[in-house]
């Protein structure tokens, strides 16, 4: 397990001021900043974004992008989440369906989906976890079966954010049966259209009321030849080498900075105590610590590696992390969360005290990622 030192050099820090001015440019003073990735859906920001060519950054020319490096695009999403911008809508499909679809996918999925990611009109979902599946993706109970022209697929997934906004989502079914025990051979990803007949979506709400989960039904869904990602069988392989796209990045850290931040921006004008001091200085040494972990993980990205491991303890270190701002803050608040306060510090933590268990579900469980990181270790 590798986590090499590294900085930023003066033109990735130029690219953090051109980001931070076009934020201040675009979101109006009363912006209600979201908590993390499960922000405001919103397409009219998501194509703004990608006409300053922020959307599909490291998808190459050829398909739309820009062809710029992992480490570019986390300056990007660091300071988008830092904002609490409204990126919900195209984040899932520039984080991992594109570079899913540049390694594995064919040139006409590549020319058919690639450049609408980069234009910020083409959205995506994942279809991995299953209900009484828990973290162990190769459980899985959905089912492709063959048909003249492409499949039929049949299965519930769960936990699929923002299913009844998005366009599609990869589905992970098993396409043969188990043989000799294996249960990572067999398993295939198809393109999923959300709005196929024989998909339904349900929501989950959240216990505000907030609706960002869902539950995915599909009932014979056919989907064509051309819409298997990669080859049938290495669903799994797939999968997993996604993993350290979606776990590695700022995403699993800064779910909770605007609570953080709005608690500090109503704080002048009363006396800070030596204990909310210390408070601050350890969650901001933290947020350094693990942000090395992270940007360590985009450069190693960038020089080609695939560290699905270091990607994990990442994950597991920092969505722990984004629970525990939450709980510091409620007692350094020393008053009852009230959402209709008047205060946006009190409807940020509000907010965060109801989702923020989904932090160490979405993406891998902790003791999943435990296990993986433990398995890095021993070998």
């Amino acid at each position: 397990m590798q986590f090499g030192p590294t900085t930023l050099s003066p033109a990735e820090e130029s690219l953090r001021r051109e980001v931070r001015e076009f934020l201040a440019a675009e979101l109006p003073p009363d912006h209600r900043p979201g908590l993390g990735m499960a922000a405001r859906h919103d397409p009219d920001f998501s194509r703004k974004l990608a006409a300053r060519g922020w959307v599909g950054m490291a998808i190459p020319p050829e398909y739309g992008g820009r062809g710029r490096t992992a480490v570019d695009r986390f300056i990007v999403t660091e300071e988008l989440l830092a904002a609490g911008a409204p990126i919900g809508a195209h984040f899932v499909a520039d984080r991992q369906t594109g570079p899913a679809l540049l390694h594995y996918g064919t040139e006409q999925q590549r020319r058919t989906f690639l450049p609408a990611i980069s234009a910020g009109d083409c959205y995506f979902s994942l279809g991995m976890s299953e209900p009484d599946s828990g973290s162990d993706l190769a459980s899985v109970r959905t089912r492709a079966s063959r048909v003249e022209g492409g499949w039929t697929v049949t299965g519930t997934k769960v936990w699929t954010s923002l299913a009844h906004l998005n366009h599609f989502f990869a589905v992970l079914c098993r396409t043969s049966p188990v043989e000799d025990g294996n249960r990572h051979a067999g398993l295939s990803q198809l393109i999923v259209d959300l709005h196929a007949p024989g998909v339904t979506v349900s929501p989950i709400p959240y216990l505000d009321g907030s609706h960002h989960f869902n539950e995915v039904a599909l009932e014979d869904v056919f989907v064509p030849d051309e819409r298997v990602l990669g080859e049938i069988g290495s669903g799994w392989r797939q999968v997993t080498s996604e993993l350290a796209y979606e776990r590695s990045g700022p995403d699993r850290w800064l779910s909770t900075f605007t609570v953080l931040r709005e608690f500090l921006r109503e704080g002048p004008g009363k006396a800070v105590s030596d204990e909310e001091a210390t408070v601050v200085g350890r969650l901001a040494a933290r947020y350094w610590a693990i942000r090395q972990l992270s940007l360590a993980v985009a450069r190693a990205l960038d020089a080609g590696a695939a560290p699905a491991v270091e990607a994990a303890l990442v994950k597991e270190v920092g969505t722990r992390f984004e629970q525990e701002v939450v709980e510091v803050l409620r007692t350094c608040a020393e008053t009852e969360v009230d959402a209709d306060s008047g205060s946006l510090f009190h409807a940020l933590l509000a907010e965060a005290v109801l989702t923020g268990p989904s932090f160490t579900l979405r993406g891998g469980t902790t003791e999943i990622l435990r296990s993986v990181a433990a398995k890095g270790l021993s070998t």
